[in-house]
């Protein structure tokens, strides 16, 4: 829906059989993208809209292996089409000939389609690259991509505006749109049987707080005691913990459930599980991270941990929240594996009172 139908000059061909969406991962990026593809959805409700992304990601956009491509469902409600990459494993063995048949096939199935627009809203050379390499006569990126080099595959160069990331994606798809566009919510994926399994498990819990203790890189990461402090002083109110984790954090869940002395219980789950896990969380509490960012486009209440991120750029978007962040952190990106000195200021108190604020406006 565009924003009072105010139009923008140098607009994209009125007519667009084929536009493909070049974000490959990673799980918050491409949650902080999809309010931008709704929008340029509702702007092109009759075009075909294609997405490529990481294969280990694609379960954000449609929670079939085997209906990728189609009417769109509950299951994919938002593209018409996936296309997935490996580039991670791609890079590690280039020398394959594998490879490059995988790599060939994944370019011949965007190709295939013959995509009039590609919109790289990634940044980063290889996507830039591979929005080239659909074959679109028209690639669309911001004028100051994430990668410099980036810029050289675009025939369109967007001046983006907006402090967070989400405007700023939204603000790259207005030129294609040829109007401002009103922010819309994220399009998510709903599978049954990841709804079904949840309710399965949940069975008996009642009203449940989601900890994430995880993060990308250890600079982000509040120590896993706090979190069993948090869920220590939210089960003193009646709200049990839930701990999720991704691979290879199940030690860090694991160490939360400890300190939490019972008040916590860390849940393994698979992406769809997740989604659904995440619409039936009264809170969420966690760091600058993908689960943070999938609470948020749910609308669940979310306290976060900031550290050496920038709430202002990629703080919880669109729903209710408290972010604490220290005076001490600076804004760096750096990906330390020593937890960042101003992550280590806010205590488990400040983060129970923000939780408590949350939850008493939530009743009131």
């Amino acid at each position: 829906m565009a924003s009072q139908g105010k139009r923008l000059s140098a607009a994209a061909p009125a007519k667009i059989e084929g536009l493909v969406i070049v974000r490959l991962g990673a799980m918050g990026d491409i949650i902080h993208t999809l309010p931008a593809v709704s929008a340029l959805r509702r702007a092109f409700p009759a075009t075909t809209i294609g997405w490529v992304v990481e294969e280990r990601w694609a379960e954000l956009l449609c929670t079939l292996p085997t209906a990728r491509s189609g009417p769109r469902s509950p299951q994919r409600p938002l593209v018409d089409r996936i296309h997935t990459v490996n580039t991670k494993q791609w890079r590690s063995s280039m020398s394959s000939i594998q490879t490059w048949q995988q790599i060939g096939a994944a370019l011949s199935d965007v190709r295939g389609i013959e995509y009039q627009v590609a919109v790289d809203l990634q940044g980063a050379a290889r996507s830039a690259l591979i929005a080239r390499w659909s074959g679109a006569p028209e690639v669309f990126g911001a004028a100051q991509p994430r990668e410099n080099v980036a810029s050289m595959f675009y025939t369109r160069k967007v001046i983006t505006r907006g402090e967070h990331v989400v405007e700023q994606n939204v603000s790259l798809a207005e030129p294609l749109a040829g109007e401002v566009l009103e922010i819309p919510p994220a399009e998510l994926p709903r599978d049954d049987a990841a709804e079904l399994e949840c309710d399965r498990r949940l069975k008996g819990v009642g009203a449940f707080a989601l900890l994430s203790p995880g993060a990308g890189w250890g600079a982000k990461q509040w120590p896993a005691e706090r979190y069993g402090a948090v869920a220590r002083g939210l089960d003193g109110g009646g709200l049990k913990s839930l701990v999720n984790f991704g691979p290879g954090e199940e030690e860090l869940a694991l160490a939360v459930e400890r300190a939490s002395g019972g008040a916590a219980q860390a849940l393994a789950c698979t992406l769809p599980q997740l989604i659904a896990l995440s619409r039936r969380a009264s809170l969420f509490v966690g760091g600058d991270t993908g689960p943070l960012h999938l609470a948020a486009a749910l609308r669940v209440p979310v306290v976060g941990i900031y550290g050496p991120t920038n709430p202002a750029r990629n703080g919880p978007f669109g729903t209710r929240s408290i972010v604490l962040r220290s005076p001490a952190s600076i804004t760096s990106y750096s990906r330390r594996a020593q937890t960042d000195e101003g992550l280590l200021e806010i205590t488990p108190q400040q983060v129970l009172d923000a939780a408590q604020q949350l939850l008493r406006s939530a009743h009131g």
